[in-house]
């Protein structure tokens, strides 16, 4: 016997803070009522893809799926907006659970940062001055010298964002793995990255930090002046995301692979 759709009775609406946003979320909350965030069954957001990393963020853990919508400049991890029928279209969605990784950075004070990123973990040089890394996975070297912008550490819902800017590889959700993509990379010139297994953690340290700065941040959270940075993913955390059947997540990263 298949299970029940599930019913979003309670729907609360956050928006971006643009015009469009906010009267995409006036016209949505006059038509379907406005449930509080505590009580709500569903979240449904409107904007852009900053947007719904906001969202992931503010409501991770608490186990309220979150279906956007776009209305704003970029909405690869939204739906289309369409104000009709939105009870019908959150019942039929399709639900994906994302884990996030943990990022755990130093700085050059010996102060220890921990944040959450949906997209991505990324270092970058914060001078003229390219960055020297060494990095590991699993405690064992695999880089002894990277020289660099920087490098990113992208979950597979990341992978098309800063990670493909970057020519980094696209993940279908689902796959069991990071991506490591370096940002103009000097040295090993020719080394464009790996795929990790997201079982694993992976350790970026940072030589020369007092000459050569390098910032870390995951997603919104920056940390400025670091002397090392672990990632590794969340398994005891996750958000739920709700896509239409015809416009899943997996749909987009696969037609993204065929665009030219």
């Amino acid at each position: 016997m298949s299970e029940p759709a599930p019913s979003f009775e309670k729907i609360a609406f956050v928006a971006a803070s643009t015009p469009e946003a906010e009267a995409a979320r006036e016209r949505l909350v006059s038509r379907y009522g406005k449930a509080s965030d505590d009580e709500a069954d569903v979240i449904v957001a409107l904007g852009g893809d900053g947007m719904m990393l906001q969202t992931l963020h503010a409501f991770r853990g608490q186990g309220v799926p979150i279906y956007g919508m776009h209305r704003g400049s970029v909405g690869f991890l939204m739906n289309t907006y369409r104000e009709d029928h939105l009870p019908d279209r959150l019942a039929a969605a399709v639900q994906v659970q994302i884990h996030p990784l943990m990022m755990e950075a130093v700085d050059q004070d010996g102060v220890r940062h921990r944040a959450p990123a949906f997209n991505e973990v990324a270092l970058f040089r914060q001078t003229y001055q390219a960055g020297k890394l060494r990095v590991s996975i699993d405690d064992k070297v695999r880089l002894d010298e990277l020289i660099c912008d920087g490098v990113i550490v992208a979950t597979p819902a990341g992978s098309t964002a800063y990670n493909l800017s970057a020519h980094g590889p696209i993940l279908p959700l689902g796959t069991p793995l990071l991506a490591l993509t370096p940002i103009s990379p000097f040295r090993p010139r020719r080394w464009r990255g790996a795929l990790v297994p997201d079982k694993g953690r992976i350790d970026i340290a940072v030589l020369e930090a007092g000459k050569r700065p390098v910032s870390a941040v995951a997603d919104h959270y920056e940390v400025r002046n670091v002397v090392s940075v672990s990632a590794q993913l969340d398994v005891a955390s996750s958000s739920a995301m709700l896509f239409d059947p015809d416009h899943g997540l997996e749909e987009r990263i696969l037609r993204e692979q065929f665009v030219y």
